[in-house]
């Protein structure tokens, strides 16, 4: 099997490679910091190959898709984000947009144009990285939760489709809680709560993934939150998300 796993240099897609490789996958890799991309080569057991790329240009998001497309990728995982914490008003405008192209049009791109390759071989994996945040509204990380939501809604909306055309392609979500990862300093926040080991994230939502599980929650407390939650109004969610997010800020 061959995957593409952009956001590959460090946390989950890093992790997520480590997992891949073991199994005796070969990969693509995809992230800007060449340096550290050819570390995580140097680690890995089968063929990997490098794309240095940033992938918050929509451009560059395209014509990844034109480079890897004669692949013939069996598991894309669209894992590159990033998140900013903050009142709405105070944030960096350019530093949001760029956010919303990485987390949002990237994937969307990404995910379109390999499944069209995939519903014509009727077979393959995509597995869209999302977070808990996409199961409230965020005071605070308003934007980085509003793009998470979007991934999880346009996950589902496609494995919808999918299932209508009795298609073997497996598109997933993973919507994992805090995880120990660089993302609490890019985001400038500390977790209130003991984050999930990347490595353990990422062996379950590949494990699940190749099982069919649409969407993929990592770890039993997020389990029970997400099954609360359902019970909870908007209001209510951001109340408690606002107390969570104006703890976590430095």
């Amino acid at each position: 099997m061959k995957a593409l796993i952009t956001g590959a240099s460090s946390g989950i897609g890093l992790s997520m490679a480590n997992y891949l490789s073991s199994q005796g996958c070969e990969l693509i890799l995809v992230a800007r910091d060449k340096e550290k991309l050819e570390k995580v080569q140097a680690s890995l057991k089968t063929k990997t190959k490098l794309i240095i790329m940033d992938l918050s240009v929509e451009s560059n998001a395209k014509s990844l898709y034109v480079l890897c497309k004669n692949e013939e990728i069996d598991i894309l995982i669209n894992n590159a984000g990033f998140g900013l914490c903050g009142t709405f008003t105070e944030t960096d405008l350019n530093r949001e947009l760029e956010m919303i192209d990485l987390n949002m049009k990237t994937v969307h791109i990404l995910t379109k144009q390999f499944l069209k390759d995939m519903k014509k071989r009727n077979r393959g994996y995509i597995l869209n990285v999302a977070s808990s945040a996409a199961f409230a509204p965020g005071p605070l990380m308003a934007t980085y939760y509003a793009t998470k939501a979007y991934v999880l809604r346009l996950t589902q909306a496609i494995q919808y489709e999918l299932k209508k055309e009795k298609s073997n392609v497996v598109v997933s979500c993973l919507c994992p809680g805090p995880v120990d990862t660089n993302f609490n300093k890019v985001a400038n926040v500390k977790f209130s709560i003991k984050p999930l080991k990347s490595d353990d994230v990422a062996i379950y939502a590949i494990d699940q993934m190749l099982k069919g599980k649409k969407v993929i929650v990592p770890g039993f407390k997020m389990k029970i939150t997400r099954f609360f939650s359902r019970f909870a109004s908007d209001n209510l969610k951001c109340k408690v998300v606002y107390q969570v997010q104006r703890k976590k800020i430095k």
